[in-house]
């Protein structure tokens, strides 16, 4: 495909053909009845010759990574810029298990095998950061530019902090600001097709800043409102209503229609049902919402920069997709019980009104 650079009618028509081979709908489901970890891996790997559910799960994620970055490869005009910075979003995973190993003592070598090889453009220096014994002696070895920055007032404020949480959330800060400022360049068509995802994205980050940050890891609301990404659909307020409120659901419903759909379903009514809530469960229906917004946006586009942009992100949630199937057939569990924790969810939300 190099040969046709910025040629997006072209590129989008590849990728339509690519989609009817994705795993999704009917295929989904009939993988979620496979029972084997070779005959996983001969649906979804063709020709790979791996069979453990640790190696397939690294596979998908690289080709993954080298799609998104071929595809960001491709345009040089419209958009361009934006793509490439989807691909950073690898560059940031990686940065988050290099600097959890730091943090939590793990055993330094056996951290490279788990990063995403990337292309040079996106590569890190990894030999430097497994070397780094403090946040401060990783901050000038990430990237430039926003990550680095956000970043920076991560360590300044939480320098004797061990726990990976803070320095994570200013990395994916980072990221999504960025990202909204590549999103608002574009024009027309493109920017109203391609923006619901970028914002969905970002306001699912501020759902679970409030999930995990607040519920269970019982941080101070001073200590998370600086993470909030101005120019999403939750606003720097609601954001700190939602961080104020005094349970997961209360919380959640001030996200619909910005990154939840629905509320989960709660059984037995509420009380005692309603705290039992995990944010898992409502993480899992943001990502529904998000896929919708992308399968959306690749219809109505279909030839346009958006259809690209839509097409990365649709291929993100069939790998997520993937691995949580390949560890459902590990684990043996009813095809049933692995389909329900899959994206979208079958059926098992209600609309909220």
């Amino acid at each position: 495909m190099r040969g046709f650079t910025d040629n997006l009618d072209f590129l989008a028509a590849r990728l339509h053909g690519r989609c009817s081979r994705m795993a999704v709908g009917g295929r989904l489901d009939a993988l979620c009845q496979v029972r084997t970890m070779p005959r996983f891996a001969a649906e979804v790997l063709p020709g790979s010759e791996t069979a453990a559910a640790t190696e397939i799960q690294r596979q998908l994620v690289r080709d993954l990574a080298r799609e998104v970055a071929s595809i960001a490869a491709q345009l040089a005009s419209t958009g361009a810029e934006l793509l490439r910075w989807l691909a950073v979003r690898f560059q940031v995973e990686n940065l988050k298990i290099l600097l959890r190993g730091m943090l939590t003592g793990e055993r330094l070598e056996l951290l490279p095998p788990h990063l995403v090889p990337l292309p040079r453009e996106f590569a890190l220096d990894a030999a430097s950061l497994t070397g780094a014994r403090s946040v401060d002696e990783f901050l000038p070895l990430v990237p430039r530019g926003p990550l680095r920055r956000r970043f920076t007032q991560a360590v300044q404020h939480h320098r004797e902090d061990k726990r990976p949480f803070f320095f994570e959330a200013a990395l994916d800060q980072g990221y999504f600001e960025e990202l909204l400022t590549q999103t608002e360049a574009l024009a027309g068509q493109d920017k109203e097709m391609v923006k619901p995802l970028v914002l969905q994205e970002s306001d699912t980050f501020h759902l679970m800043l409030v999930m995990r940050g607040r519920f269970i890891h019982r941080l101070e609301v001073s200590a998370l409102l600086p993470f909030h990404v101005p120019g999403t659909g939750i606003s720097r307020g609601r954001f700190a209503a939602m961080l104020a409120d005094a349970d997961l659901r209360t919380a959640a419903s001030r996200a619909l229609g910005r990154a939840l759909d629905t509320l989960p379903v709660v059984s037995g009514g509420s009380g005692k049902a309603a705290d039992a809530m995990v944010p898992a469960e409502f993480e899992a229906l943001a990502w529904s919402r998000f896929l919708r917004l992308a399968n959306r946006a690749f219809r109505r586009s279909h030839t346009g920069f958006a259809a690209v942009v839509a097409f990365v992100e649709m291929r993100r949630v069939e790998v997520a997709n993937l691995i949580t199937l390949s560890e459902g057939i590990r684990a043996r569990f009813p095809a049933e019980r692995v389909r329900a924790q899959l994206v979208p969810r079958p059926l098992a939300e209600v609309p909220h009104v």
